[in-house]
């Protein structure tokens, strides 16, 4: 008869109860614990029992120390202060995870930042908590024996086992010292499924001082409510003890459900082979090690040749044949106080693991100079800066020629203008509908370029955020380069029509630049050598006057003859003119030249400035701070225990 406690409503703490296994079945009409077909056997000395008697017999002369159990009175005294060890680089590692969550809300959805949230509220959960206790789950399928295991570590009958299926139907607390009320309250395992070993149950027992064993339902079990116990405490647990038998050890729902995605959790994870009683000589071996193969391929480092890693081991619930030294193990890893801040740091690693494409860019994103430099080409190119440069060019020669070109040519070009339609209307000069249109695409897909060459490697998110500031910034851009082009050029309009055909290439955003704000402008600045071209252009003038005057009194009578000196004089004349004019076209070229250029570098310069405001200042925030966030994501994996 092994003594157990019960408490049911309107029974007295600590009360027992015998419980007497009738015609050899366990009290719920099943065998024990990893009994089944073809399991019973009969004693070496011949004598008849069902299997299940002599078992309980060896087990009790085994350990003959085992004591009764109490339920677990509720705790009354002072939660001990969690803390973490000094040195640990748990600390900075959550206090950067909190950061890149606050820098990261604007930008990335709830689902993305749900898990780095939750492990954020578990962790500081966790360490408001004792930390003199390691809560360690024992997992398993159904008839793994984990519930066996289970007593086998508590030393007395605590969890009910048998063949019925699912025996353990919600999760049972055993705790080997006080002060653990508030973790089980964090696991909501209420009081009556509370247990705690009398003291002094077992010599091995001042190993697992501060361990709080719990036993878990089947993660298999065909219980919806079961499996979401399971996975509801296995995400609260410092460590877990994975029960497995030689007939299930490779089952997929274990491996794909639980130990493929915790193999970072590797190092606050035992994995134990259970019912090695069952296996005839080295066949116990053979699965053990087929069974690390499997663990190896799932991605859980094994902890081998004092590397960091799971536990694996086998053993016999049943007959003690390796509890022993799990219980050696588990009283070290108890000891070690860490189980907690490895477990917090797992998770830290799985959520920073989760983030990882949402931070972590191909190659080096970010804007050039070359990047800078196409977007401001583009931007002069739609602008029309080229054009209005060479249009300035050829105003300042045309103010040239204007002065030092002869009257007749002038009063020519007057004369042909007078003809021409509209010829003296130089108010201002508007490009065609289409033209404008294609300006303004050219600003939107200058726009689109710098945009794509910033967001180039960038995470979805990030990349999104890019555009979305450039395309933002680049609501009225177009207005704000006409507008600045307007004063960037000064022309004089007044000619503006001479070179309307050659300069319709100029027409900026909004119907050309270099001639939208024709007449607005001021005249291109004069040469020193200026007042002499026009006054040597005057006398040639008066050359030919005084000359043809000359020329005209001798053929009325009045001068006497003599045409060789008034036709010299007035060829003078008639030839010089041309001359000072080319001469002083000749002399204008690098002016007019050094004038275009300048006009063209201040329209140029005022939409690289109009276009660096509204669409590179934005662009460059959202990439510095992604880079902040990029930091705070390095300092989160920097000391990452898992190698992820």
């Amino acid at each position: 008869m092994t003594a157990v406690t019960d408490e049911g409503p309107g029974q007295s703490r600590g009360r027992t109860r015998p419980q007497e296994p009738e015609s050899g079945r366990s009290p719920d009409g099943g065998t024990a614990a990893g009994e089944g077909p073809g399991r019973d056997r009969e004693e070496p000395h011949g004598g008849w029992d069902d299997g299940l008697i002599a078992r309980r017999a060896a087990a009790e002369e085994a350990a003959p120390d085992r004591a009764p159990v109490t339920v677990q009175e509720d705790d009354v005294r002072p939660q001990v202060e969690a803390y973490v060890p000094s040195g640990s680089p748990l600390s900075p590692r959550l206090d950067a995870l909190r950061e890149l969550v606050g820098l990261s809300r604007a930008r990335l959805d709830r689902t993305a930042l749900a898990e780095a949230g939750r492990v954020l509220d578990e962790a500081a959960a966790r360490q408001r908590l004792s930390s003199r206790h390691t809560v360690v789950a024992i997992a398993g399928a159904s008839g793994s024996g984990k519930s066996t295991l289970f007593n086998s570590l508590a030393g007395a009958q605590i969890s009910e086992t048998g063949l019925r299926r699912p025996t353990t139907a919600a999760p049972l607390a055993c705790s080997w010292t006080d002060g653990a009320a508030g973790l089980l309250d964090r696991l909501a395992i209420p009081g009556r499924l509370r247990r705690r070993p009398q003291a002094g149950a077992t010599a091995a027992d001042e190993a697992l001082q501060g361990l709080v064993l719990v036993d878990l339902p089947d993660h298999d079990s065909a219980a919806r409510g079961h499996r979401d116990q399971v996975d509801r405490v296995l995400a609260l647990v410092d460590a877990v003890i994975w029960v497995v038998d030689p007939e299930k050890y490779a089952d997929a729902a274990l491996h794909e459900r639980y130990l493929r995605p915790l193999a970072g959790h590797a190092e606050v994870t035992f994995v134990v082979l259970n019912q090695i009683d069952r296996l005839p000589g080295e066949a116990a071996d053979q699965v053990l090690d087929d069974l690390r193969r499997l663990l190896d391929e799932d991605g859980m480092a094994l902890g081998e040749h004092g590397d960091p890693g799971a536990t694996v081991l086998s053993l016999s619930a049943l007959t003690g044949d390796g509890v022993g030294e799990l219980r050696e193990l588990l009283g070290r890893f108890v000891q070690d106080r860490t189980a907690a801040t490895r477990r917090l740091s797992a998770d830290v690693d799985a959520a920073a693991a989760r983030l990882r494409p949402v931070y972590v860019a191909e190659g080096r994103p970010g804007l050039g100079e070359r990047a800078r430099e196409e977007f401001t080409d583009r931007l002069a190119e739609a602008v029309g800066a080229s054009a209005a440069g060479q249009a300035a060019e050829r105003e300042w020669r045309r103010n040239a020629g204007r002065a030092c070109g002869t009257p007749w040519l002038r009063l020519w070009r007057w004369y042909e203008s007078t003809r021409r339609p509209g010829g003296l209307d130089h108010g201002a000069f508007t490009a065609p509908p289409e033209e404008q249109l294609t300006a303004r695409q050219r600003v939107e897909q200058a726009v689109r370029t710098v945009a794509d060459d910033a967001a180039d490697g960038l995470p979805g998110p990030w990349a999104q955020a890019v555009r979305e500031a450039a395309v933002h910034g680049a609501q009225g851009l177009p207005e704000a380069l006409d507008e600045l082009a307007g004063r960037a050029v000064g022309t004089d309009g007044r000619d503006a029509d001479a070179d309307s055909d050659a300069d319709g290439a100029a027409t900026g955003v909004r119907g050309g630049a270099a001639h939208a704000h024709a007449g607005r402008g001021t005249k291109p600045p004069r040469p020193a050598w200026w007042p002499a071209a026009v006054l040597a252009q005057v006398a040639m003038t008066l050359l030919q006057i005084f000359g043809g005057l000359w020329l005209a009194g001798q053929i009325i009578g009045v001068l006497q003859p003599g045409l060789l000196t008034p036709a010299l004089v007035m060829l003078a004349g008639i030839i010089g003119g041309p001359l000072v004019e080319w001469s002083c076209a000749a002399a204008a070229r690098g002016p007019a030249r050094r004038y275009g250029q300048e006009a063209e570098r201040r329209l140029r310069e005022a939409a690289a400035a109009c276009g660096r405001a509204r669409v590179l200042d934005p662009v460059s925030a959202e990439l510095v701070r992604y880079r902040e966030v990029r930091e705070r994501f390095v300092a989160v994996t920097e000391f990452s225990t898992t190698g992820r």
